[in-house]
């Protein structure tokens, strides 16, 4: 029996934008919850988490999964940076420096993962994965909603003190969900959709509204610690992982050259320094070399001869 070819959904080269050249993100296919009485119980020793240190969707959730204590309850595994035609590859695959070998299936690639909780599976193969151990099975691929998880569902599991960190709280969840309502397209995906056009009018469309998003967002920070309630939220976390790749690859990688974070934007960049060495749940998700391998080397399209530049230097300015 013929095996299927699973190339347009591991290789990000062969990937298509629409007809105009703007760069289109497809949803997450695996948005189950964990819960109690559910489907997937919050339990110990059930779930794991395959992470990019290079990927700033999984970032938010190893932020977060240090944040709530959750270490010892959700083990991670960290794929090689080099993603190539099969997609992210293992330690047994590409030995990357800080790069593990996956403990569960020995698999070679996260899309052997995908595969095997869905063989008829026709997304991308993309990461974070939270897994569930008991079922083999994707309980969530969705980043925004695995830090949602994190957040709560194992409360019960974590120490009080753990328990009572909420990045989403109920009294400033509307301010919050208004805020996400323009950072993701504009900031988040706005630098992927201005880094993957392919004509010069989406590019310009995407980079535009990147930087209107940016003076926006540097409006809200001038002064403060934080994005909103005078707390670190989900709001800060979502938007930091973009920010932190900002210098180091967007600028050049992206094409998102208006203007650095670290001359162009005073308040950003000083809250981006804080969160980075004032709390240890942002430095320790954090790995350069991860970001930069990642995206020079993996998109061809964009960077043919997988050049990694040597700057910034630093990455990231001391306080």
């Amino acid at each position: 029996m013929a095996t299927k070819d699973h190339a347009l959904q591991s290789d990000i080269a062969k990937m298509k934008a629409d007809p105009d050249g703007s760069f289109k993100r497809a949803d997450a296919s695996f948005r189950s919850i964990i819960e109690k009485g559910g489907r997937f119980e919050p339990e110990l020793d059930r779930y794991h988490l395959y992470v990019s240190y290079a990927c700033p969707w999984a970032t938010r959730t190893l932020i977060v999964r240090k944040l709530k204590g959750l270490e010892d309850i959700i083990p991670v595994t960290v794929v090689s940076p080099r993603m190539g035609a099969q997609g992210w590859p293992f330690a047994n695959v590409d030995s990357f420096p800080d790069t593990d070998v996956d403990p569960l299936y020995n698999a070679e690639h996260v899309k052997d993962l995908y595969l095997k909780a869905d063989p008829e599976y026709r997304g991308r193969f993309t990461v974070p994965v939270l897994w569930d151990k008991k079922t083999h099975m994707i309980v969530n691929n969705e980043s925004s909603e695995i830090i949602r998880i994190f957040n709560t569902a194992f409360n019960h599991l974590v120490p009080s003190d753990k328990a009572a960190l909420d990045y989403y709280p109920a009294n400033l969840r509307a301010q919050i969900d208004e805020l996400n309502a323009w950072i993701y397209p504009n900031i988040n995906n706005g630098v992927y959709r201005a880094g993957f056009a392919t004509s010069q009018e989406a590019y310009q469309k995407a980079v535009v509204e990147v930087f209107e998003g940016l003076d926006r967002a540097e409006k809200l920070l001038v002064g403060k610690d934080y994005l909103v309630g005078d707390k670190l939220t989900e709001a800060d976390i979502r938007l930091w992982v973009t920010i932190i790749r900002f210098d180091p690859v967007y600028v050049g990688h992206f094409k998102c050259n208006f203007r650095t974070i670290r001359d162009g934007y005073p308040a950003i960049h000083k809250w981006m320094q804080k969160l980075y060495w004032n709390n240890p749940a942002f430095q320790s998700s954090t790995n350069f070399e991860h970001i930069k391998t990642h995206y020079y080397w993996s998109h061809p399209q964009i960077n043919p001869t997988r050049v990694v530049p040597v700057g910034p230097i630093p990455n990231i300015r001391p306080l």
